[in-house]
């Protein structure tokens, strides 16, 4: 099957996941067989869930917010009829097309995504600027890290990036679905180490935010 361009396989999750016996709806603080497919196929079309142990967790509802963001529907965090009819479709949200590889920002959508030469290979749930302090619209690049916690008179960042200015990714306790940051922005501590430990986001890389 193919979506937005981008051909995304009919695996085996996909295929427990439209049988009968999964279609329960599925929330947090759910476990079991139906938590794990439904997990499998959310890292199968590159949606970050963390470990899928089969226990639906904070990061399984961070996950399940950016598929309802890129479905454009209601952010929940519950894994309900049209969540699955998303995930069995394999939505995912639309980049901007540029060569090489980057961290694209949807400030519409909520949604950190890092791609390669337009094609989303990781989708991340994010919070950005309120509208009292946006996040900056434009291309940046990263221009400095901290490999800790920096903490600042509005709070505590996780392993920031910054991109401008006083402005960076970084890795937050707090992740609602919707632009609640100071003009950072602001994704799960977990989201935060897989940046950093596959070097998705290196001094010098590409941020572009839309």
């Amino acid at each position: 099957m193919s979506v937005l361009g981008k051909a995304v396989p009919l695996g085996a999750a996909l295929a427990v996941l439209c049988a009968g016996p999964a279609l329960a709806e599925l929330k947090a603080g759910d476990s079991g067989a139906g938590v794990r497919q439904m997990q499998d196929r959310l890292h199968e079309l590159g949606y970050f869930v963390g470990a899928r142990g089969g226990t639906y967790g904070p990061l399984t509802v961070q996950a399940v917010y950016a598929l309802q963001k890129a479905a454009g529907i209601e952010r929940t965090g519950v894994f309900d009829r049209r969540t699955r009819q998303a995930a069995r479709k394999g939505v995912l949200p639309r980049a901007r097309t540029l060569p090489g590889r980057q961290v694209q920002v949807d400030l519409r959508r909520q949604l950190l995504m890092v791609t390669r030469d337009g094609q989303v290979q990781l989708v991340v749930n994010a919070s950005t600027g309120s509208s009292a302090t946006p996040t900056p619209a434009g291309a940046f690049r990263v221009t400095r890290q901290i490999d800790g916690i920096r903490r600042a008179e509005l709070g505590s960042l996780y392993r920031p990036k910054y991109f401008v200015g006083g402005i960076a990714v970084h890795g937050s306790a707090s992740i609602p679905p919707y632009p609640a940051s100071h003009g950072c922005v602001r994704v799960s501590n977990a989201a935060m180490d897989h940046l950093w430990r596959d070097r998705r986001m290196p001094v010098g890389g590409t941020v572009m935010v839309f």
